[in-house]
Protein backbone atom coordinates (compact mmCIF):
# COMPACT_ATOMS: atom_id res chain seq x y z
CA UNK A 1 0.00 0.00 0.00
CA UNK A 2 1.41 3.78 -1.29
CA UNK A 3 0.19 6.95 -1.76
CA UNK A 4 1.84 10.65 -2.29
CA UNK A 5 0.55 13.61 -0.09
CA UNK A 6 0.34 16.87 0.84
CA UNK A 7 -0.07 18.20 4.93
CA UNK A 8 0.18 20.14 7.56
CA UNK A 9 1.96 18.70 11.29
CA UNK A 10 -0.80 18.06 13.50
CA UNK A 11 1.57 16.26 16.44
CA UNK A 12 4.74 14.44 16.96
CA UNK A 13 5.95 11.46 19.68
CA UNK A 14 9.08 9.73 20.12
CA UNK A 15 8.61 5.97 19.20
CA UNK A 16 11.36 3.47 20.08
CA UNK A 17 15.22 4.91 20.20
CA UNK A 18 15.22 6.81 16.76
CA UNK A 19 12.03 6.85 15.23
CA UNK A 20 8.45 9.42 15.46
CA UNK A 21 4.87 8.82 15.17
CA UNK A 22 3.68 11.79 13.43
CA UNK A 23 -0.12 12.82 12.44
CA UNK A 24 -0.38 15.00 9.80
CA UNK A 25 -3.89 16.54 7.98
CA UNK A 26 -3.86 15.78 4.25
CA UNK A 27 -5.63 17.02 1.08
CA UNK A 28 -6.49 13.64 0.08
CA UNK A 29 -6.53 11.49 2.90
CA UNK A 30 -7.39 13.74 5.83
CA UNK A 31 -5.80 12.66 8.96
CA UNK A 32 -3.49 10.25 9.37
CA UNK A 33 -0.45 9.11 11.49
CA UNK A 34 2.49 6.95 10.50
CA UNK A 35 6.19 6.03 11.84
CA UNK A 36 9.26 8.50 10.49
CA UNK A 37 12.19 6.16 10.62
CA UNK A 38 15.30 8.38 12.55
CA UNK A 39 12.59 11.01 13.31
CA UNK A 40 14.13 12.01 16.46
CA UNK A 41 17.53 12.46 14.81
CA UNK A 42 19.18 15.58 14.40
CA UNK A 43 18.54 15.85 10.95
CA UNK A 44 14.80 14.61 10.68
CA UNK A 45 13.63 16.22 13.98
CA UNK A 46 13.68 20.04 13.49
CA UNK A 47 11.64 19.76 10.56
CA UNK A 48 8.76 17.56 12.11
CA UNK A 49 7.34 20.91 14.24
CA UNK A 50 3.51 21.25 14.53
CA UNK A 51 1.89 23.23 11.55
CA UNK A 52 4.89 22.66 8.91
CA UNK A 53 4.05 21.33 5.42
CA UNK A 54 4.97 18.55 4.67
CA UNK A 55 5.31 16.33 1.28
CA UNK A 56 4.40 13.08 2.83
CA UNK A 57 4.32 9.12 1.07
CA UNK A 58 3.10 6.65 3.32
CA UNK A 59 3.77 2.92 2.72
CA UNK A 60 2.17 -0.28 4.70
CA UNK A 61 2.31 -3.42 3.60
CA UNK A 62 -2.06 -3.52 4.72
CA UNK A 63 -4.00 -0.80 4.33
CA UNK A 64 -4.99 -1.04 8.46
CA UNK A 65 -1.41 -1.25 9.41
CA UNK A 66 0.32 2.29 10.34
CA UNK A 67 2.46 2.24 7.70
CA UNK A 68 5.78 4.69 7.52
CA UNK A 69 6.08 7.68 6.11
CA UNK A 70 8.78 9.44 4.21
CA UNK A 71 8.74 13.27 4.69
CA UNK A 72 10.26 16.31 2.67
CA UNK A 73 9.78 19.66 3.77
CA UNK A 74 7.58 22.58 1.94
CA UNK A 75 6.70 25.06 4.58
CA UNK A 76 8.12 25.36 8.05
CA UNK A 77 6.16 28.47 9.48
CA UNK A 78 8.87 28.98 11.84
CA UNK A 79 7.66 32.40 12.52
CA UNK A 80 4.94 30.93 14.83
CA UNK A 81 7.43 29.88 17.61
CA UNK A 82 8.11 33.20 18.18
CA UNK A 83 4.57 34.49 18.68
CA UNK A 84 2.97 33.56 21.80
CA UNK A 85 -0.54 34.47 20.21
CA UNK A 86 0.05 32.98 17.08
CA UNK A 87 1.73 29.67 18.38
CA UNK A 88 -1.79 29.63 20.75
CA UNK A 89 -4.10 29.55 17.32
CA UNK A 90 -1.94 26.87 16.00
CA UNK A 91 -2.18 24.41 18.97
CA UNK A 92 -5.84 24.96 19.16
CA UNK A 93 -6.48 24.20 15.30
CA UNK A 94 -4.14 21.07 15.87
CA UNK A 95 -6.01 19.90 18.78
CA UNK A 96 -9.27 20.42 17.81
CA UNK A 97 -8.17 18.26 13.81
CA UNK A 98 -6.94 15.69 16.14
CA UNK A 99 -10.24 15.00 18.53
CA UNK A 100 -12.90 16.18 15.89
CA UNK A 101 -11.99 14.08 12.66
CA UNK A 102 -11.82 10.82 12.24
CA UNK A 103 -8.81 9.00 11.29
CA UNK A 104 -8.21 8.11 7.50
CA UNK A 105 -11.15 10.59 6.50
CA UNK A 106 -10.55 12.79 3.53
CA UNK A 107 -12.18 16.79 4.11
CA UNK A 108 -10.99 18.46 1.58
CA UNK A 109 -12.89 21.64 2.17
CA UNK A 110 -11.51 21.96 5.44
CA UNK A 111 -8.12 20.87 4.34
CA UNK A 112 -8.33 24.28 1.83
CA UNK A 113 -9.86 26.47 4.34
CA UNK A 114 -6.86 25.33 6.82
CA UNK A 115 -4.01 25.59 4.98
CA UNK A 116 -4.90 29.48 4.59
CA UNK A 117 -5.21 29.98 8.47
CA UNK A 118 -2.10 28.16 9.09
CA UNK A 119 -0.02 31.06 6.65
CA UNK A 120 -2.18 33.83 8.36
CA UNK A 121 -0.81 32.52 11.72
CA UNK A 122 2.75 32.24 10.50
CA UNK A 123 2.67 36.43 8.93
CA UNK A 124 0.84 37.42 12.22
CA UNK A 125 -1.92 39.30 10.29
CA UNK A 126 -5.03 40.13 11.83
CA UNK A 127 -5.94 36.33 12.01
CA UNK A 128 -8.53 36.06 14.79
CA UNK A 129 -11.72 36.29 12.54
CA UNK A 130 -10.58 33.78 10.74
CA UNK A 131 -9.83 31.79 13.22
CA UNK A 132 -13.75 31.89 14.41
CA UNK A 133 -14.88 31.23 10.77
CA UNK A 134 -12.73 28.27 10.62
CA UNK A 135 -14.22 26.76 13.44
CA UNK A 136 -17.63 27.36 11.56
CA UNK A 137 -16.37 25.74 8.60
CA UNK A 138 -15.21 22.45 11.24
CA UNK A 139 -18.73 22.35 12.52
CA UNK A 140 -20.29 22.45 9.07
CA UNK A 141 -18.32 19.87 8.07
CA UNK A 142 -18.64 16.89 11.41
CA UNK A 143 -22.03 18.17 10.63
CA UNK A 144 -23.25 20.18 13.39
CA UNK A 145 -23.29 23.55 11.30
CA UNK A 146 -25.55 26.35 12.41
CA UNK A 147 -28.47 27.60 10.14
CA UNK A 148 -28.08 31.07 10.49
CA UNK A 149 -30.44 32.07 6.91
CA UNK A 150 -33.57 33.04 8.40
CA UNK A 151 -35.36 33.42 11.71
CA UNK A 152 -36.83 30.19 13.51
CA UNK A 153 -39.59 31.87 14.76
CA UNK A 154 -40.60 34.39 12.27
CA UNK A 155 -38.50 33.18 8.91
CA UNK A 156 -37.25 36.69 8.44
CA UNK A 157 -33.90 37.16 7.12
CA UNK A 158 -33.40 40.73 8.59
CA UNK A 159 -32.01 41.09 12.36
CA UNK A 160 -30.72 38.11 13.09
CA UNK A 161 -29.26 38.22 16.62
CA UNK A 162 -29.53 34.97 18.37
CA UNK A 163 -28.73 30.89 17.67
CA UNK A 164 -30.94 28.65 19.65
CA UNK A 165 -28.87 26.29 22.04
CA UNK A 166 -30.91 23.24 20.96
CA UNK A 167 -31.31 23.66 17.22
CA UNK A 168 -28.14 25.71 16.05
CA UNK A 169 -31.47 28.23 14.12
CA UNK A 170 -30.97 31.78 13.85
CA UNK A 171 -33.18 34.08 15.68
CA UNK A 172 -34.15 37.53 15.10
CA UNK A 173 -34.36 40.45 18.52
CA UNK A 174 -38.54 40.42 17.67
CA UNK A 175 -38.89 36.90 16.88
CA UNK A 176 -36.49 35.74 20.65
CA UNK A 177 -38.85 38.83 22.68
CA UNK A 178 -38.81 37.38 26.09
CA UNK A 179 -36.66 34.68 25.11
CA UNK A 180 -33.35 36.32 24.44
CA UNK A 181 -31.53 35.74 27.81
CA UNK A 182 -32.01 31.74 27.09
CA UNK A 183 -30.53 32.58 23.73
CA UNK A 184 -26.17 32.08 22.40
CA UNK A 185 -25.84 35.79 21.08
CA UNK A 186 -25.13 35.53 17.26
CA UNK A 187 -22.38 38.31 16.40
CA UNK A 188 -23.13 40.60 13.69
CA UNK A 189 -19.84 39.90 11.45
CA UNK A 190 -20.36 36.47 11.59
CA UNK A 191 -23.32 37.79 9.44
CA UNK A 192 -20.98 39.81 7.18
CA UNK A 193 -21.98 42.68 9.18
CA UNK A 194 -18.90 44.67 9.71
CA UNK A 195 -15.06 43.90 11.04
CA UNK A 196 -15.50 41.59 13.50
CA UNK A 197 -14.75 43.55 17.23
CA UNK A 198 -12.74 41.81 19.90
CA UNK A 199 -16.61 41.18 21.65
CA UNK A 200 -17.68 39.61 18.49
CA UNK A 201 -14.79 37.08 19.02
CA UNK A 202 -15.52 36.13 22.02
CA UNK A 203 -18.97 35.91 21.59
CA UNK A 204 -18.12 34.02 18.58
CA UNK A 205 -15.76 31.24 20.22
CA UNK A 206 -18.43 30.69 23.12
CA UNK A 207 -21.01 30.04 20.19
CA UNK A 208 -19.01 27.47 18.16
CA UNK A 209 -17.61 25.90 21.57
CA UNK A 210 -21.53 25.42 22.60
CA UNK A 211 -22.18 23.88 19.33
CA UNK A 212 -18.64 21.67 19.09
CA UNK A 213 -18.79 20.23 23.28
CA UNK A 214 -22.78 19.02 22.29
CA UNK A 215 -21.71 17.78 18.88
CA UNK A 216 -17.89 15.89 20.12
CA UNK A 217 -19.39 14.51 23.02
CA UNK A 218 -19.76 11.00 22.17
CA UNK A 219 -15.69 11.54 21.57
CA UNK A 220 -14.76 13.50 24.49
CA UNK A 221 -16.73 11.04 26.64
CA UNK A 222 -17.23 13.99 29.07
CA UNK A 223 -14.05 15.30 29.13
CA UNK A 224 -13.70 18.94 28.15
CA UNK A 225 -12.62 20.74 24.29
CA UNK A 226 -8.72 20.76 24.18
CA UNK A 227 -6.92 22.54 26.77
CA UNK A 228 -5.11 24.25 24.00
CA UNK A 229 -8.56 25.86 22.99
CA UNK A 230 -8.92 27.04 25.95
CA UNK A 231 -5.32 28.89 26.15
CA UNK A 232 -6.13 30.65 22.90
CA UNK A 233 -9.46 32.30 23.81
CA UNK A 234 -7.84 33.53 27.44
CA UNK A 235 -5.13 34.81 25.58
CA UNK A 236 -7.42 36.48 23.43
CA UNK A 237 -9.35 37.54 26.19
CA UNK A 238 -6.48 39.58 27.85
CA UNK A 239 -6.69 43.59 27.22
CA UNK A 240 -3.04 43.75 26.61
CA UNK A 241 -2.77 41.94 23.56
Amino acid sequence: MEWRDEGALLSVRPHGESAAIIEVFTAEHGRHAGVVRGGASRRIAPLLQPGAQLDVTWRARLDDHIGAFTVEPLRARAALLSDRLALAGLNAVCALLRVALPEREAHPLLWRATMPLLDALDRGTDWPPDYLRWEMLLLDELGFGLDLATCAVTGARDDLAYVSPKTGRAVSRAGAGDWASRLLPLPASLMGQGAASPADIAAGLSLTGHFLMRGLDPVLNGRPLPEARARLIDLLNRPSR
